[in-house]
């Protein structure tokens, strides 16, 4: 471990750190094993602070933090005692003191007692917060790192025995993996300190490889250089090496794709204990509302404020596990490609490859402004297609309308607007203020969101047994071109369709590295990248690759084995979500028609007899009961429950919020049915 002193450490914004390095030398041992545990953690995120300057500052902070606190909450105690608030003779232990003197004394310390300690409980939950607040940082970051390294390590190792098969040795192998970031991420930039330390550093590479081995977060990671080391100091067969390791890690991809659907099994239990939670207090709170023996407040906590922290709590702890897809799918040029470099930014405020023209002549000018003008004028006559390609763009013309439309029923005096109207409408002013922009907002984007996304599933349903048939076309001694053109004429679907077009492409002259590269990010699938980056990179040095072609398909195959496990397995999760609120929405439904309503009419009806029975002593059950407001409550409450099941549920399907909307829909659709009914 390096020591540095704060003035060897200290740049620009480290001057905290360098401030309370001193605090560090005397509270932590520079050689414990606290503080190599932090080094540890900085190094696997990948963070260049030293460690005594990260964690001086981490004690700054908590300092700082803790100072404040203290002083808040010594004057929040303080004013407490000052105005009433608190009583000074409620804070005594209740200890016997014979002598009133002594007693007296221990009385007046009670105050000033109460205060220190409020401080300093206050000030040690500053310093926890600030001081953890920063240490956790690398913790988190490092458990980020081995989590992506983890799921794309079977794609990474597939990618290097293509190379191995394609001829590239040991060296040529190892920077090919650094280059390729653009698709295997944070397996690439472990790569990329190797080869860093042996072009800039002049280390070994095998010293390069075992230091790696010790500073990556994935242990996965470590064992396979701690492997390849060994295989690269023997003189072994690489290939060979590199082909076990393949089958071994797609294997252990679908073992960890098992362990997760197990935790969701686990938690989607869990979510029926916790939203079924709230339902139980509302019916408590409601009962003890009859009796007259309860506040409002907490009917309103349970459900404006219990009921979305328990349904945003589960959606937080299902990310910690639901492992979404790394990396965005686009493919980076990488070898100078201007064309492909412009045409790769091309979108709603950039025209293309008349970009890199602009300002030379004016002749490229007017092209651009009529570019411009076409593409606008397309956009006008097809919207549709635009927002199929981004769906979120919808909410740019549907979050106006519905704002336009909620003010002009507040103009017209079709919403309520006072809590008191809101109670005596609940349905309507429930409907008018919520529904009505929910559904102009979210169906729009279910819509597109959906087609987008059928649209993108078209290609990779069907490309593990396309990339079957250019193995076996290329098997035959076919080049990989006219292994595509054969493909593409035996082949039907979205994706023979495109293998068409990339045919085309490369006889009016176009690479067919960059034709495969313009196909990915057309649909900018992250699985789609890395088979297209696997036999682009390949095909570079041998128009045979079969191995490499049936590599892909193995690994493409692997997927659509987990796909499928998890869709049948989340299927069952998603079923519990939507079933448990279901129950809710009939309890909530039947505890307003067979209990609040009939209670009412019971008060209503009896008021009188109610009265004369108060005078003889009897209970006023039913006094505090306001149907109206209940109903209100009601059917908020299945409202909000509605949405956060909708997202929960498409978030456990797919790893993505957006999927939940059309959830959200449906569950809305049935709380409004059954509230217009009962309501």
């Amino acid at each position: 471990m390096s020591v540095s002193g704060p003035e060897e450490a200290a740049t620009g914004t480290d001057l905290l750190g360098t401030a309370f390095y001193p605090v560090f030398q005397l509270v932590f041992d520079p050689d414990g094993d606290f503080v190599a545990d932090i080094e540890a953690k900085l190094t696997e995120a990948r963070m260049t602070d030293t460690v005594e300057l990260y964690v001086s500052k981490a004690l700054g902070i908590g300092i700082l933090t803790g100072l404040v606190l203290w002083v808040v909450g010594s004057f929040a105690s303080y004013t407490a005692f000052a105005v009433g608030i608190v009583d000074p003779n409620a804070v005594r232990l209740g200890i016997p003191v014979p002598d009133p003197e002594l007693a007296a004394f221990l009385r007046s310390l009670a105050v000033p007692t109460a205060v220190f300690i409020a401080g300093l409980v206050f000030g040690s939950i500053g310093f926890v917060l600030g001081f953890g607040s920063l240490l956790v940082v690398p913790y988190s970051r490092s458990s980020s790192r081995k989590r992506e390294i983890d799921m794309l390590l079977a794609d990474s190792v597939s990618f290097m025995y293509a190379l191995s098969v394609g001829g590239l040795n040991q060296l040529e192998i190892l920077r090919a993996m650094a280059a390729a970031e653009d698709t295997y991420g944070e397996v690439s930039r472990e790569f990329q300190s190797i080869v860093n330390e042996t072009e800039y550093f002049g280390t070994d590479y095998r010293n390069a490889i075992r230091q790696q081995s010790m500073e990556t977060p994935s242990e996965e990671l470590s064992q396979f250089l701690t492997d390849m080391l060994s295989i690269v100091n023997s003189g072994g067969d690489m290939e060979r090496f590199l082909s076990d390791k393949k089958e071994k890690h797609l294997r252990t991809a679908k073992q960890q794709q098992e362990m997760t659907l197990e935790t969701l099994e686990l938690f989607g239990e869990m979510y029926m204990t916790l939203s079924l939670f709230p339902l139980l207090l509302i019916i408590l709170l409601v009962i003890m509302g009859m009796m007259g023996d309860s506040d409002d407040r907490l009917l309103y906590a349970t459900v404006y404020l219990l009921i979305p922290l328990t349904g945003v709590g589960f959606l937080v702890l299902v990310s910690t596990v639901k492992q979404d897809e790394p990396g965005d799918g686009y493919l980076r040029p990488g070898d100078g490609s201007d064309r492909l470099e412009t045409t790769s930014k091309e979108g709603l405020f950039h025209l293309g490859l008349v970009e890199g023209f602009v300002g030379r002549h004016s002749v490229f000018d007017r092209i651009k402004g009529r570019e411009g003008t076409h593409k606008t004028l397309e956009l006008l006559k097809q919207p549709h297609l635009f927002f199929k390609q981004n769906p979120l763009y919808t909410l740019v013309l549907t979050v106006p309308a519905a704002v336009v439309l909620v003010a002009n029923a507040v103009v017209l005096g079709a919403a309520p607007t006072t809590v008191d109207a809101w109670i005596a409408r609940p349905v309507w002013s429930t409907v008018i203020w919520a529904y009505v922009p929910l559904y102009l907002t979210l169906v729009p984007l279910a819509v597109f969101h959906e087609w987008h996304e059928r649209s993108r599933t078209a290609i990779v349903g069907k490309l593990s047994e396309n990339l079957r048939k250019l193995s076996s076309a290329n098997d035959t001694g076919q080049t990989l071109l006219e292994s595509i053109r054969t493909v593409s004429e035996t082949s039907s679907g979205k994706l023979a369709d495109e293998f068409d077009v990339m045919y085309a492409k490369v006889n009016y002259g176009m690479s067919l590295r960059e034709a495969f590269i313009e196909f990915n990010n057309k649909y900018h699938i992250p699985r789609l990248a890395r088979t297209v980056k696997l036999i682009s990179e390949a095909q570079e040095a041998s128009s045979q690759i079969t191995d490499v072609l049936t590599t892909a398909a193995q690994a493409s195959e692997n997927q659509d084995d987990i796909d499928r496990e998890r869709k049948s397995r989340t299927r069952m999760q998603v079923a519990i979500i939507l079933m448990t609120y279901v129950t809710l929405l009939g309890v909530m439904a039947i505890l307003q028609t067979q209990f609040i309503d009939v209670m009412a009419q019971l008060v209503d009806s009896g008021g009188d007899a109610a009265a004369s029975g108060n005078q003889a002593g009897e209970m006023d059950f039913g006094g505090g009961v306001n149907p109206e407001l209940l109903s209100l409550l009601f059917f908020h409450a299945v409202t909000i429950q509605a949405i956060l099941s909708g997202f929960i549920s498409g978030y456990i399907r797919n790893a993505d919020i957006i999927s939940g909307v059309k959830f959200v829909i449906v569950l809305l659709s049935i709380a409004l049915a059954t509230w217009i009914y009962v309501g």
